[in-house]
């Protein structure tokens, strides 16, 4: 039963990471491989100050969110301007010095060998010190972040997001101001990833920086490519999918070096039947577009 809170627990967990990423992935059409420093940046700083200075969620939350949201803010003023693959060049830059400095700043981080004994959360006098008790703060905070995401995206900003996916130029047509929704969904993104880095942190317990790799922002975006680029619903279902996979190929009995290939051949297979239906649907729309003209 712990195992299984604890499955429901990463569930949680990777559905927010990917609910933020699809608003700039999905809404945006902005392909980022920075997602895991983000999280990391969270897990970091709640760690660091729950361990060094005692401080509460109530403080640690708004400070990582803040500090993600300014570090996004300054990145995307010149990331958003980019285009196609150079922004996603850039994100992964990005991802790699963020990675780096976790690794790198021992006075600070302590380096590869990471940061033990973050205590778990505790709001106004109640800690969640057990599996089921976290499992629900998880949850809602995972119910929270689709009512945000779902809420932008119904709104005339997410609108101009919808259709800056679909096509920049004629958006910049009609007068909506595309770098400026760019920036401000990347930095709206990022600081629900680190709210996510925060949840991570404190369930832990342990943080070091191979758990914000660029292997992890490939893999939440993977999340978002199989769940659907405009489907918070569907990012819920591929979320589970991807953590009980490995689950699934230990239940089947395969070997632990075996399992681990076979789900990088699944994701791989996933993914390639994903954008192969996504450019399909794309063709039959522009065939159908051309018969409108031609009539």
């Amino acid at each position: 039963m712990e195992y299984v809170l604890h499955l429901a627990i990463l569930i949680c967990i990777y559905t927010i990471l990917a609910q933020s990423l699809s608003l700039v992935a999905g809404y945006s059409g902005q392909m980022s491989l920075a997602h895991a420093g983000f999280y990391g940046i969270g897990a970091y700083v709640t760690a660091l100050l729950s361990v060094n200075y005692d401080s509460s969620l109530l403080i640690n939350l708004p400070v990582a969110m803040l500090l993600s949201g300014i570090i996004a803010l300054l990145i995307s003023a010149l990331a958003v301007r980019a285009i196609d693959d150079f922004f996603i060049f850039i994100t992964l830059g990005i991802q790699i010095v963020i990675y780096s400095i976790m690794n790198n700043w021992q006075d600070v981080t302590n380096g590869p060998l990471g940061i033990p004994d973050i205590p778990p959360f505790t709001i106004f006098g109640f800690t969640f010190n057990s599996k089921l008790s976290f499992l629900l703060l998880a949850a809602l905070f995972a119910a929270v972040v689709w009512f945000l995401i779902s809420n932008i995206t119904k709104s005339p900003f997410g609108r101009i997001l919808r259709a800056l996916s679909e096509d920049e130029i004629y958006t910049k047509s009609l007068g909506k101001n595309v770098v400026r929704a760019k920036v401000i969904s990347f930095v709206i993104s990022a600081m629900i990833a680190s709210l996510a880095g925060v949840i991570y942190a404190h369930y832990v317990s342990y943080i070091d920086p191979s758990s914000f790799t660029i292997d992890e922002s490939i893999f939440i975006l993977c999340i978002v490519i199989i769940g659907g680029m405009h489907n918070l619903r569907g990012v819920f279902y591929a979320a589970s999918l991807l953590v009980l996979l490995p689950e699934f190929f230990r239940f089947i009995g395969l070997p632990s070096t075996i399992a681990a290939n076979m789900r990088q051949i699944f994701y791989g297979i996933a993914l390639i039947i994903v954008i192969y239906n996504n450019t399909a649907r794309r063709i039959d729309h522009v065939k159908v577009l051309e018969q409108g003209i031609r009539r």
